[in-house]
């Protein structure tokens, strides 16, 4: 599906006919439509006016065009905040936020989501049977804004949580080791959100309040989800992701609740590596629902407007970058927005048709596109295949991040250290949760994984014992889901796979490194005793001289390493794992630049080549191949890309057979 955000209440009615005629020029097959449009369909409190969208939806249904309709709730209209102001969101500070941006709402209040829900009843009701319905958008980018609330309404809604979670206080003040500071609770009332004081915030009360806010924000889809479900059961249910990876909201919690996933994403062209932090995440979207094809549902045509400075994407990278969302799994590519805004805040954000219209450079790329992208409709549904997979765990991540630690670490960054490696080797990977089942993965990465629960070490301690090859980095293995240190010895559930123990952690100076064998460490070094491990790099200068910096265990039929620092030989390493795991890249003797992802479907193979260089480059391929997006479509044995150029190669052979639903967009009880 090819598409974008279609906004048609910021625009005179005869400029619709207009659009409908440049999105079949472009090959537009999906618009989502209707997400800021609440004040525009309810001006006044209990008073709709859906005639023009009634005309909207028309149009569009006529011309072949489907819809994600949103159920608008995304942000409220100004008399909401101005009849009930307790729906308005606080900080931990106690500032009210106002209404003249978005997403002005507290996710706990019951006068909001009373609101959200009469509307959503509405829109659901009315345009259940129309034939250009094909997907619900429900809500949009939550969190984005509002990530957490601290509000009296809030606090109330924590406690009921609270109550749920842990039954009684006495079992509340365990988990929270509440004896530390005189902080035992005696009364629910007197238990609040973690709200500024003077000094470090309980850390467990921390993590819960997370864990309570993403599942607040949960709450507001989950029921505008049942209403249209209710009544549509028919039609599948997304809502978009933000930021490739969003640290308020857990994708993997998220995306059970969906049927499929949808992902924003805006690599900035003035990062040379972008595209490498855009496979993460693409990475990890299609694995949050087991390699499901997924939807890109926002990208830039060209230069957004919230950073500092905002770049122009070069002449292919638009093309470039679509490719490799498609690639990594994606059933569509949609852009925010359709026609670019002539005033508010997003004036400056670029948009399909941009403010000089169709005829520019920017409308012109976009067109020629989309009539690309409409031909290869036959690689929908395939999916992508990997032998090695990266943990990611938002509740390390929440409390990672968290104060009063050995050291400031940063698991996004954390992540890419580990992961950039594995791309530049060419090797396709998922990024799991940790409850993922690790035995497809020949390699697996655990990157700082402070926080994890007895049954994770015991999943990954039985996943080496029965012959899989594991990397852990340092600090891993240390408090379980409370935040209370695992008792016997740094990290208490990995000593045995491991085969050693941390003594002291010896966290490195600002911009300080450490010599190690073959390198040197940054961030972090640790006080490693071995337990049956042998050393593969030791310190060579300061206190831990002489002392393991890198180790390799074997345990049962498989091996355990552990990276006791940052080390700046993290490709030799993980080449050297992936070489004994038995990972091999998708193509040999592939350039540098080259990035290639196979998708495969049940008598289907699709090769896709895509050059992030500025120099040609030229790949021989295993077997002949046509590609889809050449004009002659001729059997070739190489390939040569231009400076960011694609191939997408269907080879003669079958694919092996995968358990792909034919069509991505199915509700998942049905799939």
């Amino acid at each position: 599906m090819f598409g974008g955000d279609y906004n048609p209440e910021q625009w005179p009615e005869p400029v619709w006919d207009d659009d409908v005629r440049l999105m079949n020029d472009a090959g537009v097959t999906l618009v989502s439509v209707g997400i800021f449009a609440w004040a525009a369909v309810e001006p006044r409190p209990g008073q709709y006016d859906f005639g023009w969208l009634d005309r909207v939806l028309d149009k569009l249904a006529g011309a072949g065009i489907g819809v994600s309709l949103a159920t608008m709730t995304a942000s409220p209209p100004p008399w909401l905040a101005a009849r009930h102001p307790e729906t308005l969101p606080q900080r931990a500070d106690g500032t009210r936020l106002w209404p003249g941006g978005r997403q002005q709402y507290c996710p706990s209040s019951p006068v909001y989501r009373e609101h959200a829900a009469r509307l959503v009843e509405r829109v659901a009701g009315r345009y259940a049977a129309h034939p250009t319905l094909r997907l619900w958008h429900i809500g949009n980018e939550y969190g984005c804004h509002v990530r957490q609330c601290f509000c009296d309404v809030s606090a109330e809604d924590f406690r009921r949580w609270l109550r749920g979670r842990y039954g009684d206080l006495d079992a509340l003040n365990e988990a929270w080791s509440t004896t530390f500071w005189s902080q035992r609770y005696g009364e629910w009332s007197e238990i609040l959100p973690p709200r500024t004081a003077p000094t470090f915030a309980n850390p467990a009360q921390k993590l819960d309040f997370a864990r309570f806010s993403n599942e607040a924000i949960l709450a507001c889809y989950t029921m505008e989800r049942d209403i249209v479900r209710r009544h549509t059961p028919h039609v599948p249910v997304t809502t978009n992701f933000i930021g490739l990876v969003h640290k308020p909201i857990d994708s993997y919690r998220w995306a059970r609740e969906q049927d499929v996933v949808s992902l924003d994403s805006y690599p900035d062209p003035y990062d040379p590596r972008a595209h490498v932090e855009a496979a993460f995440g693409y990475d990890l979207v299609r694995a949050a629902r087991g390699g499901q094809p997924w939807l890109l549902m926002e990208q830039a045509p060209g230069a957004v407007n919230w950073r500092e400075r905002n770049a122009a994407k070069p002449a292919g990278v638009l093309r470039l970058w679509t490719w490799q969302a498609i690639a990594q799994g994606a059933d569509a590519a949609l852009f925010f927005q359709w026609r670019q805004s002539a005033g508010g805040a997003e004036k400056f954000h670029s948009a399909m048709v941009p403010h000089a219209g169709p005829d520019s450079r920017g409308y012109r790329a976009v067109r020629e596109l989309g009539r690309e992208v409409g031909r290869l409709a036959e690689v929908a549904g395939t999916r992508v295949a990997a032998d090695v997979a990266v943990v990611h765990d938002w509740d390390n991540w929440w409390a990672l991040e968290s104060d009063a630690h050995p050291a400031v670490l940063d698991l996004l960054q954390a992540h890419r250290v580990h992961y950039d490696p594995l791309f530049d080797a060419h090797v396709s990977v998922d990024v799991v949760p940790p409850g993922a089942d690790l035995s497809p993965y020949r390699l697996v990465v655990v990157p700082n994984a402070y926080l994890m629960s007895a049954a994770t070490a015991q999943r990954l301690t039985t996943y080496v014992e029965l012959g899989g090859h594991l990397v852990v980095s340092f600090f891993s293995g240390i408090v379980d889901e409370a935040d209370r240190v695992h008792l016997g010895g740094y990290p208490a559930p990995l000593r045995r796979v491991l085969g050693l123990s941390v003594d002291e952690f010896h966290p490195l100076a600002p911009d300080a490194t450490v010599a190690i064998d073959g390198g040197h460490g940054t961030v972090w070094s640790e006080w490693v005793v071995p337990e049956g491990a042998a050393t593969v790099a030791a310190f060579r200068d300061g206190e831990l001289a002489g002392r393991p910096a890198v180790t390799r265990h074997e345990f049962g039929a498989g091996v355990a390493w552990y990276l006791a620092t940052r080390p700046s030989i993290m490709r030799a390493l993980l080449g050297r794992a992936l070489s004994e795991a038995g990972v091999t890249p998708v193509l040999p003797d592939l350039p540098a630049a080259v990035q290639a992802v196979e998708r495969r479907g049940d008598a289907r193979r699709y090769l896709f080549l895509l050059n992030h260089g500025a120099e040609p480059a030229t790949v021989a391929l295993p077997e002949p191949g046509a590609d889809l997006l050449s004009a002659d479509g001729r059997p070739l044995s190489t390939v040569t890309l231009p400076p960011r150029g694609v191939a997408v190669i269907r080879t003669a052979s079958t694919g092996a057979a995968t358990d792909h639903v034919a069509g991505s967009l199915r509700p998942s009880s049905r799939s």
